[in-house]
């Protein structure tokens, strides 16, 4: 039976825990930092001499660390890229750009326990020859960055920063840069190009690999919060005991953000894959189960941008026997171990660590025009295909819930997905913002064909008069107190007006003599002369209908109409 493991969050939601250098100190703070500066010269059996930072980046290399930030790429690999021989400074960058949305670990230990990530930071630091650190904080965690900076500054107080740190000879130096709310930052080159000062659009990678030709040009690190304080962990427990915790392959633990349609939402932090996707949903020690009476319908595992999973889904996966052969078995949605491997070769990923739940009183049409809004939104605009798809995705999505819907919609959907990702755009927001239309479509397409095609069937039927109607009659004048310079104007109400789901209130913001709703088409502004039976305009293509005009009449007294 799974359970939570809290190793990175043992003391955040203690009572009487606080964020405060003395609290962190009584409970062991930065003993693995001395322990890190302490450590002397290794000469293996090779006769090849190890340093004190070459040790701690062997440590984490052995311990299997992927990163938590979302590529699950590993650690120690990583750091071995970066060009040392260069002559230039190296510098490390903590992503705490925390804006996927659905994941809420990062300021947990950002807000409740700081220094456990500082010190990471510099045993990090320490490790890679770094004396500039920067962490790149999320723009809205306006509290966090207080938090931070009064961290930091504690910690240059006790001298665990800043010159000879603890008279070991090493210096370093760590600053707060906020974001200006830009989820295209947490894209690590677009953080660089930002932290320059510059506007956030993702750097081509080759050449622009950050552990090359990083900040200003020089070899750098950038890494998640949650991967720092992983590191701590490795110095102070080693690598061999870090690495028994999880799965082959997936060690360590894992802190998953759980929301949506669960009883107890919040964050678990897990050994990774030992914990399934149902366990996490459904057993009273994490999510608690669905609300009454509810069904599950989808669940999003690892992030916004992740492909969804829909309930009952069944895979292949292939799995190692008692005998170490590997073996093919289906196995069910919510029996997937929660890790990185699993869910990739399920078709999706575990991404930011966070999962969002779904039951069947959600609309899943409406739930796919909430993600692709943000995804448009957030393109920095500097690839066509992202810059272009993601919107192109969003106005037909927008057109599907607000009764403008086709039954072609699912196919033109999934065509400009199909056409965005696979290396046609600089970073991976293509992927990002096509993968949830890609997947939400091809899973439940029934659900975006019906709602096109009760759209369409409503929009063909005939609209029958309706006595109880307040709303100007088809054809008749309208008249308004536009907020248009030049005063009141009046139109021709025409059927488009009168289509179900259209709000009169809405259609009557004119513009260039154009009326703009959420229906489209145009009816023509008139002068009230005209509108009640006097010379009409020649409007090309315009065919007027004057038979079921009413007489000529005086306009109403200054004021709205009763049905504004």
């Amino acid at each position: 039976m799974a359970q939570e493991y809290r190793l990175i969050l043992k003391h955040a939601d203690t009572p009487g825990y606080t964020a405060d250098l003395d609290c962190y100190l009584r409970h062991g703070g930065y003993e693995v930092l001395k322990k890190a500066l302490a450590l002397r010269p290794k000469t293996l059996s090779d006769g090849k001499t190890l340093s004190g930072p070459e040790q701690i980046r062997e440590e984490v290399k052995i311990s299997g660390l992927r990163g938590r930030g979302g590529a699950g790429f590993s650690c120690g690999l990583k750091w071995s890229f970066v060009d040392r021989k260069s002559g230039k400074p190296i510098y490390l960058i903590c992503n705490a750009d925390e804006s996927e949305p659905g994941t809420f670990k990062d300021r947990q230990i950002l807000y409740k326990d700081p220094h456990q990530m500082i010190e990471g930071m510099i045993v990090a630091c320490y490790a890679n020859d770094v004396h500039l650190a920067y962490i790149y904080l999320r723009g809205e965690f306006v509290e966090g960055a207080k938090i931070l900076n009064r961290a930091l500054a504690e910690a240059r107080a006790r001298n665990y920063l800043g010159k000879n740190i603890l008279g070991a000879g090493y210096d370093l130096e760590i600053h707060v840069h906020r974001g200006a709310g830009a989820y295209i930052c947490g894209e690590e080159t677009g953080l660089l190009e930002s932290l320059e000062g510059k506007r956030a659009y993702p750097r081509i990678k080759p050449p622009y690999f950050p552990a090359v030709l990083g900040l200003y040009l020089c070899p750098t690190i950038v890494n998640n919060v949650e991967t720092l304080c992983a590191v701590k962990h490795i110095v102070g427990m080693g690598a061999s005991e870090f690495s028994k915790l999880g799965t082959t392959n997936n060690t360590g633990t894992r802190i998953v953000s759980l929301s949506g349609h669960v009883k107890r939402p919040g964050y678990y932090e897990v050994e990774v894959g030992k914990a399934t996707i149902g366990e996490l949903i459904n057993d009273p020690a994490f999510g608690g189960g669905l609300r009454e009476g509810r069904k599950l319908k989808a669940v999003v595992p690892g992030g916004s941008s992740a492909k969804v999973f829909k309930a009952g889904e069944k895979f292949k996966i292939k799995r190692r026997g008692p005998d170490g052969r590997e073996i093919e078995q289906e196995v069910d949605m919510l029996d997937l171990p929660y890790d990185f491997d699993t869910l990739m070769a399920a078709g999706s990923m575990s991404g930011s660590g966070a999962i969002i739940v779904m039951d069947d009183s959600t609309d899943i049409v409406e739930a796919l025009a909430n993600i692709a809004e943000f995804y448009a939104h957030e393109s920095c605009g500097q690839c066509t295909p992202c810059r272009e798809g993601s919107l192109w995705m969003s106005k037909a999505l927008h057109r599907l819930t607000h009764g403008e819907g086709r039954k072609a919609d699912a196919d033109y959907l999934i065509k400009i997905a199909d056409n965005i990702p696979g290396g046609r755009t600089i970073c991976a927001f293509g992927e990002a913002c096509a993968w949830p239309v890609q997947s939400f479509v091809a899973k439940f397409k029934d659900d975006f064909v019906a709602k096109g095609a009760a759209d369409e069937a409503r929009r063909a039927a005939p609209v029958e008069a309706d006595e109880s109607n307040t709303r100007t009659p088809i054809g008749a004048t309208c008249h308004r107190n536009h907020l248009r310079e030049g005063g009141r104007q009046s139109c021709v109400r025409t059927e488009d007006h009168a289509r179900p789901g259209h709000r009169e209130a809405d259609s009557h913001d004119h513009d260039s003599g154009l009326r703009h709703g959420q229906g489209g088409g145009a009816a023509l502004l008139l002068p009230p002369e005209a509108a009640g039976g006097g010379q009409l305009p020649d409007v090309p293509g315009r065919v007027w209908d004057t038979r079921h005009w009413p007489e000529p009449q005086a306009p109403p007294e200054p004021g709205w109409h009763a049905e504004d």
